[in-house]
């Protein structure tokens, strides 16, 4: 059905009345996404025995990264569908370790990316969002 909307279960439950991602037929449209797990914990973000908070850009990049792969998977596609992707950062300070983790799912015949630096994302801990659009036609349908 061209035009659907899912939230998925067992994932991190959006933080406002959107969903994961949105099919408008050929194409996947993930939501911005985060580091985020479904307990409302964030993969990057560790405290110590005194508060104090430390932020880790690769684990955050690559949580995304994988949170995005498994939202993909639901609707019938993988990372190797992804033809563009948007990547917010807190700091561009930043944007070597979220390179190299990038580098790690995606090279030159992957997506075309932009990487924008951003005031703030929805949560202190966060340092990184991206939002994803694959090109995923669905298999078995006419053409």
């Amino acid at each position: 059905m061209s035009g659907e909307g899912r939230v998925i279960p067992g994932k991190a439950k959006p933080r406002g009345r959107f969903p994961h991602f949105r099919r408008a037929g050929d194409f996947v449209f993930v939501s911005g996404t985060s580091s985020r797990r479904p307990d409302n914990s964030f993969a990057g973000a560790e405290a110590d025995e005194m508060g104090t908070v430390s932020l880790d850009i690769r684990a955050q990049t690559r949580a995304v990264i994988e949170n995005i792969r498994d939202i993909l998977a639901d609707a019938d596609a993988t990372l190797a569908d992804v033809v563009e992707v948007s990547a917010y950062l807190v700091s561009m300070n930043d944007f070597g370790g979220y390179n190299e983790i990038y580098g790690e799912y995606f090279d030159e015949s992957g997506p075309a990316r932009t990487t924008v630096a951003v005031h703030q994302l929805p949560h202190p801990h966060l340092l990184i969002e991206i939002k994803a659009v694959a090109y995923a036609p669905r298999q078995g349908e006419a053409q």
